[in-house]
């Protein structure tokens, strides 16, 4: 074992460690165990019934272990004598390919035979509402436009202030906090790095916000769309190859178009051919399709894709390219899961740079004011369903990701649109009562 956590459990004076792992619709799922028991979790794993999650199994299945991974270990910055630890699913001494970490490590894996590291930087958005969801916490909040709007942002300072200390603390690396383009939305960045280790904290992160926010007597929500008439979360990710030592991004060419490589516009052409058939899993709600194909807001744009284009430094498009080093996959939204979105990208892109995959002529344009002009330009799923319809039949993602992964994140995902289609709407009942 590289790390013993019963040492770090007595060397930091640990009384708990949360062993955790996420299932396939993003529940962030956990046992509590006392530090005395831990040596033999770190062995062993701590037991699950993978029925009782959302993954794909039937009480008959044998149990689950969770088997910690050390490196991921997190000590609560608000509680200092309890630890999270990510985790990995086994049942029977074999990985569950359908579980979403293990998706992930599986395409790193696959990258690295192909000499490459994936390296991810996220913009996490979320609102900060009331209790019951009905309206944002801060009644005060209601410039038409109230991007980086300093009153707003400094009113809740003492919990972004508390968020971003935690995460220097925990050598994360934030450099910047701001009120985003809706009323009550704040987005708080760190330092981009491996995509597992990005995806852990991902998952922390947004069990800290939450956690953050209730203990000031508020709610936060990743929701991608919690209000018509304000722009949406997103969860836009910055993405880079690099080589197998992580120390040379592969992205980068001075001679290059916009200074990036050509290996960086084979990845990007990847991404453009099969992002359709993923979008199930970079926007995996039914309310995420309010967000991708969502009228105006009060603040006068959506910031969100429609189509599946690619530009420079224009935030209109599905792929903006902000400068030499990297893309920024802006479809995304709050409610991906922090393991099967970055591993569905990384599946696209190796994709395109295995067989050199043209991205096409990148479009230098207003899409919400000239989208309409664009020929040929696909247009994103309306709805989950689609979506999922599309994920379900390509070759290309069972090929990639596996049909295992693919079969129970389908069956399970389509049972959630079922349930969403036996709910009555208010909508319906105002339209088509006098039918």
């Amino acid at each position: 074992m590289a790390v013993d956590l019963a040492k770090v459990a007595k060397d930091k004076k640990l009384k708990y460690f949360l062993i955790s792992f996420v299932d396939l619709f993003g529940v962030l799922r956990a046992k509590l165990v006392p530090a005395r028991a831990i040596g033999g979790m770190q062995k062993d794993g701590a037991g699950f019934a993978g029925f009782a999650s959302w993954l794909d199994m039937t009480p008959a299945h044998p149990d689950m272990f969770a088997l910690p991974d050390p490196d991921s270990m997190i000590i609560l910055p608000w509680k200092k004598d309890v630890a999270w630890v990510a985790a990995d699913l086994y049942m029977e001494d074999k990985p569950v390919q359908a579980s979403p970490r293990v998706a992930l490590k599986t395409q790193i894996a696959k990258a690295a035979k192909m000499g490459y590291t994936f390296k991810t930087g996220l913009e996490c958005e979320y609102h900060l509402i009331n209790a019951d969801g009905s309206d944002i916490f801060d009644e005060r909040d209601i410039q038409e436009k109230p991007c980086y709007d300093q009153s707003a942002l400094m009113r809740r300072y003492d919990v972004i202030s508390e968020i971003c200390d935690a995460m220097v603390s925990l050598g994360w690396g934030p450099y910047q906090n701001d009120h985003e383009d809706a009323n009550g939305q704040w987005e708080m960045n760190w330092e981009y790095d491996d995509v597992l280790k990005t995806a852990d904290r991902h998952v922390f992160f947004k069990y800290m916000v939450k956690t953050v926010a209730e203990n000031h007597g508020m709610r936060a929500t990743f929701m991608p769309k919690p209000f018509m008439n304000l722009t949406g979360n997103g969860c836009h990710i910055n993405a880079s190859l690099w080589d197998k030592t992580g120390k040379k991004n592969m992205f980068q060419d001075p001679k290059g178009e916009l200074g990036l490589s050509n290996v960086a516009y084979t990845f990007l052409g990847g991404v453009i051919k099969n992002v359709e058939a993923l979008c199930s899993m970079f926007n995996p709600a039914v309310n995420s399709y309010k967000r991708i194909n969502a009228p105006r807001t009060t603040s006068g744009a959506t910031w969100s894709p429609n189509t599946i284009t690619y530009g420079g430094n224009n935030r209109t498009h599905m792929v903006r390219i902000p400068e030499a080093n990297r893309i920024e996959f802006r479809l995304a939204d709050g409610a991906m899961n922090p393991y099967l979105a970055p591993a569905a990208l990384l599946a696209c892109g190796l994709q395109g740079v295995k067989d050199k995959i043209d991205p096409g002529k990148r479009l230098d344009i207003d899409m919400y004011a000239e989208g309409h002009k664009v020929r040929g330009a696909k247009k994103l799923p309306f709805n989950l369903l689609d979506a999922l319809r599309m994920t379900d039949k390509s070759k290309f993602v069972r090929e990639a990701m596996g049909d295992e992964l693919i079969d129970a994140y389908v069956k399970l995902k389509m049972d959630e649109w079922q349930s969403y289609m036996h709910h009555l709407t208010q909508w319906e009942r105002d339209h088509t009562l006098d039918c």
